[in-house]
């Protein structure tokens, strides 16, 4: 059986663009209007696209349920098994007792408060996206610096706006992943793209957030304290973001700004101590409680993950891992069934299951060595990973639904109608695609989903104007960075980690003119790389020809792990030389009756 896509089902564009858009209006109502949980407006909306590609499009039934499917399965993998082993890693930090330890390592490093906004807010709020995403970092960052002393509103105000500069890399890159995946732009290319955008704000983000809270005379006192975090920050982000790919320039660049900063603090110091006029009291001691030893092991996960998934993403390590063990199959039914509207077959990728080389497999295999070294059983381990997928569940079937969506909406072609409505701006259109995963992200909270929902929207929009897919790709991940903000689940996460609960509306009006200078920018470099700076685009078909000839390699691959092994095995064992009757305590009774 095979079926013909159509883009103007009613012979009338307009019309037929306002029925293809009714599940994007369905999500904005659900969420703002109704008021309903994230799942049950993802839901709604799959379910309304269905409907609408059967009865307003003419796909079949089984094909519309066949695209959905093959929707969901990729939301489940690799984008939810990434998030749960992200979020995984976090719990058994903190139940392990080690996140404590974290936090005051990080109140120790300085008591002037635009400083301790710059390495908490910004750098350590931008390490814990890289490494977990999800709301962690807002509520971690807003509660740690409410318990320095920070005025609550301004903590989690704060903390909001300085998330700006790390969504679009969150949770080891989820969001970058997902754009290529429904895009079928190589995800090393959006990265990249990404990674010569987002470092802009990158820099200016910390003289923004310091002036927000003491004004441009105080700001000014600690300009080289700016100037060293935003600019190391930049720096790691765009060379990781342009050289080793989406999964670590959040990590490496927020470890980078906060490493910088602690060595500049080191040698220089503002001539002044700047604090609140009437700040709460404060419950995080100031001065560091603990041996390097025990700092270290704290971040011994944190550590693992890193190494691993730069190890993961190595070209030779991804093809001696999908060697030992990847399955890649097409969906039954729906491979070589949908044609164009010229007559050619719509390429639809095989599901591929590449179970060891994920990047999600590579963080949850770093928890699991992590847990002797802080202190945690493997039983204990086991609760908390399945505590873990209890915790996700709804924002699991939230994903599941929206990527089904995303692709119901693709393989019926209501994505392409859409996109012919939005290409009628003509060379006005990379303009506004920031705005569309600025949207996204307001009504899903999530950069991840907006891509999900956008991005092959963007694709076929660009392609009609003439315009390279990877600069309205890109623009639709670092446009919806600057909806996080200001979107109800980040504003509510903020509020409740503060105790701003019922005051949701005061953090609204604090972040929502930040949202919209930062939006405009972000609009404006997009205008540029279409039209004016065009050198900055990278040449992503030879990046993926390159990356696909260097997995052929298993050797290089095979010694690459091993080097891994021994590193590993060397700081595990400086942890456990460092943390003698602790460490050595831990282990000798671990897994007792496992």
């Amino acid at each position: 059986m095979t079926w013909t896509q159509l883009f103007d089902p009613l012979n009338n564009l307009p019309l037929s663009t306002l029925i293809a858009a009714i599940p994007v209006f369905i999500i904005f109502w659900a969420l703002t209007i109704r008021k309903m949980k994230g799942y049950q407006a993802s839901l709604l909306a799959t379910l309304v696209a269905i409907i609408l590609a059967v009865v307003a499009y003419g796909m079949p039934t089984k094909l519309a349920l066949l695209s959905t499917l093959h929707g969901a399965m990729y939301g489940l993998f690799p984008i939810c098994w990434i998030i749960i082993a992200a979020v995984f890693l976090y719990n058994i930090i903190v139940r392990s007792g080690q996140f404590e330890i974290v936090k005051n390592f990080m109140a120790s490093i300085t008591p002037d408060r635009r400083l301790q906004a710059l390495l908490i807010a910004f750098s350590f709020g931008a390490f814990l996206e890289g490494a977990t995403g999800f709301g962690a970092p807002i509520a971690i960052s807003a509660a740690m610096l409410v318990g320095l002393g920070f005025n609550p509103l301004y903590a989690a105000g704060i903390c909001l706006i300085a998330n700006t500069a790390p969504v679009a890399f969150g949770a080891v890159g989820t969001p970058i992943i997902m754009a290529a995946q429904v895009s079928d732009i190589p995800e090393m290319a959006i990265s990249q793209m990404v990674g010569r955008t987002l470092p802009i704000l990158s820099v200016i983000l910390p003289f923004y957030l310091v002036i927000l809270m003491a004004g441009v005379k105080k700001a000014m006192e600690v300009w080289p304290a700016i100037i060293v975090s935003g600019g190391s920050f930049a720096f790691f982000q765009w060379f990781s973001a342009n050289y080793l790919g989406p999964m670590l320039p959040d990590v490496l660049a927020g470890l980078a700004s906060i490493i910088s900063l602690m060595i500049l603090l080191r040698y220089w110091k503002p001539k002044t101590l700047w604090r609140f006029e009437e700040e709460p009291p404060q419950t995080i001691a100031n001065e560091l409680q603990y041996t390097p030893g025990q700092v270290l092991r704290a971040w011994t996960p944190f550590i693992f993950m890193t190494l691993m998934v730069i190890a993961w993403g190595l070209a030779p390590v991804k093809g001696a891992l999908n060697a030992m063990g990847s399955l890649k199959f097409a969906i039954p039914g729906l491979q070589d069934a949908i044609l164009k509207p010229d007559g050619g077959i719509m390429a639809i990728k095989p599901f591929e299951f590449n179970f060891l080389s994920s990047p999600g497999s590579a963080v949850l295999l770093a928890s699991f060595i992590s847990l002797p070294l802080i202190g945690l059983s493997l039983k204990e381990g086991l609760k908390t990973y399945f505590a873990t997928w209890n915790q996700l569940k709804f924002p699991i079937l939230t994903i599941a639904a929206i990527v089904g969506f995303a692709f119901i909406a693709n393989y019926s072609g209501m994505s392409n109608t859409m996109a012919l409505a939005l290409s009628s701006t003509g060379v006005l259109f990379p303009f506004f695609s920031p705005i569309l995963g600025w949207l996204g992200v307001f009504l899903t909270g999530s950069d991840t989903s907006a891509n999900a929902l956008f991005c092959k929207l963007q694709y076929t929009s660009a392609e009609a104007i003439g315009v390279d897919p990877v600069i309205t790709v890109s623009a639709n991940a670092s446009g919806g960075v600057t909806g996080k903000m200001i979107s109800p689940q980040s504003i509510a996460i903020g509020s409740a980690a503060v105790g701003l609960v019922g005051k949701e509306s005061e953090l609204f009006r604090f972040t929502v003119k930040h949202s919209f200078i930062m939006l405009g920018m972000v609009c404006v470099l997009t205008m540029m790389q279409a039209y004016v700076i065009q050198w900055i685009v990278p040449a992503y078909e030879q990046v993926a020809l390159a990356a696909t000839a260097a997995t052929a390699d298993l050797t290089t691959g095979y010694t690459y792990l091993l080097v891994l092994a021994l590193l590993l095995f060397f700081i595990g064992g400086l942890v456990v030389y460092l943390n003698r009757k602790r460490t050595k305590l831990a282990i000798t009774t671990l897994y007792p009756k496992v």
